[in-house]
């Protein structure tokens, strides 16, 4: 493994940047349309994600094609390919379509119509388009799942369609309803209660993690281990980590504490919030991480770091680099948090290309960060009118342009 990922260009590259997502990739395709183009649809018909779970392109790539006024029929004729290829051109059609394209729109419901991977395509777009856009096609799902022995699980656009679900969807949807309808100090007492399942601890927990820190779980947590006793509930993790610096006085208990599990998260929790004796063990890993290409993984120490904050000033040139280099686009926004929380002007210069970042997390951070020049404000508001965007980021991006026009000229 070397510091470029093997399957990437060189980062300083326009074929580089555009496979790892990077803004400035897109400022330097407009200034080349025609040498953007062949990188752009390779990066649509090849993966170029380093996780495919985590890291977003497809709004970036809609965006090169539609500011690229790049031809529509690569993309159609790759709904022809298999399936992981005709996802990728599906997810770029039906965002192209949103901003205004009738040929992406035909394109994606004649898939419906005669595509063999039809009903991801149909359940995708029954999420994302106006009811009207989609609606009409119900004679042809009909007709598509006569004789299917599995049913669907979504509810759209199957309900609508008048078409049988699987019954596990439907009583999942219940359950998930009815945990739901509980208030969080109901669903905290329901995990302290002696009769209650690890099962419904385990469901109580996945409906608490999504409202943030909880520190009234914090006295519950050594009941959360498996009925075997040898590892938390599954969500327990993700509902610590919520709590952040929170849970460190808990944390020097557990990691003390005779039950394996427990200690191992107390001490998780611990190496997470570093006192400055740890910066000489934390630099010297993200020097390592760097040099050898272990791009899983700096956005941890990252984390770490910015605890220390201006006593970690020696991280910030790796970490200027993590961000240009890293293939892992998830993480970037996590080098940028540490960069600004160690030294809050050491990634000024970089806000404005993730203005057009293809993570809405780094562009949510550039819309709060950059520095309002005349370029600036005209981009903030494209992201603020643009119907592709995330909802979250079109809101940041609207408060934004108000506090512009606010500001006295």
């Amino acid at each position: 493994m070397t510091a470029d990922f093997p399957a990437y260009a060189p980062s300083d590259s326009l074929q580089g940047l555009l496979q790892r997502g990077r803004g400035l990739g897109h400022v330097r395709a407009l200034q080349d349309p025609t040498a953007a183009a062949p990188f752009v649809y390779d990066c649509i018909r090849n993966e170029q994600r380093w996780d495919s779970q985590c890291d977003q392109r497809a709004l970036y790539h809609a965006r090169l094609v539609r500011d690229l006024e790049l031809p529509l029929g690569p993309l159609l004729g790759q709904l022809a390919e298999d399936e992981e290829a005709m996802w990728r051109a599906a997810s770029v059609l039906e965002l192209l379509a949103l901003a205004g394209s009738a040929e992406a729109r035909e394109g994606l419901r004649s898939y419906v119509r005669d595509g063999e991977h039809w009903v991801h395509v149909v359940e995708s777009i029954a999420g994302a388009w106006p009811t009207a856009w989609w609606e009409d096609l119900g004679d042809v799902a009909r007709k598509r799942t006569v004789g299917e022995a599995d049913r669907p699980w979504a509810s759209e656009p199957w309900d609508l369609f008048g078409i049988d679900r699987d019954p596990q969807a439907v009583r999942a949807v219940r359950a998930d309803t009815g945990r739901d309808r509980l208030d969080t100090d109901q669903l905290l007492a329901l995990i302290a209660a002696p009769g209650t399942t690890k099962d419904d601890m385990v469901d109580a927990l996945r409906a608490l993690v999504p409202r943030g820190p909880q520190p009234g779980l914090i006295p519950l947590v050594p009941l959360l281990g498996t009925a075997d006793g040898t590892r938390p509930l599954p969500p327990v993790r993700a509902a610590v980590r919520r709590l952040g610096v929170l849970a460190v006085p808990a944390a020097r208990g557990w990691a003390r504490d005779g039950r394996e599990w427990l200690a191992r998260l107390g001490e998780q929790v611990l190496a997470a919030h570093p006192g400055p004796e740890d910066l000489p063990a934390l630099l010297g890993e993200l020097a390592h991480q760097e040099e050898s290409g272990e791009w899983c993984g700096p956005d941890d120490t990252a984390r770490r770091l910015a605890h220390l904050g201006p006593l970690a000033a020696a991280a910030v040139p790796r970490l200027r680099r993590l961000v240009k280099r890293t293939p892992h686009t998830y993480e970037r926004a996590d080098y940028l948090e540490a960069i600004a929380a160690i030294d809050p002007g050491g990634a000024k210069d970089l806000y404005a290309e993730c203005l057009r970042d293809c993570e809405a997390r780094t562009r949510l951070l550039a819309i709060a960060a950059v520095r309002a020049d005349a370029g600036v404000r005209q981009q903030v508001v494209a992201l603020r009118d643009d119907p592709m965007e995330d909802p979250d980021v079109r809101a940041a991006a609207a408060e934004r342009a108000e506090g512009f026009r606010l500001q006295p000229t």
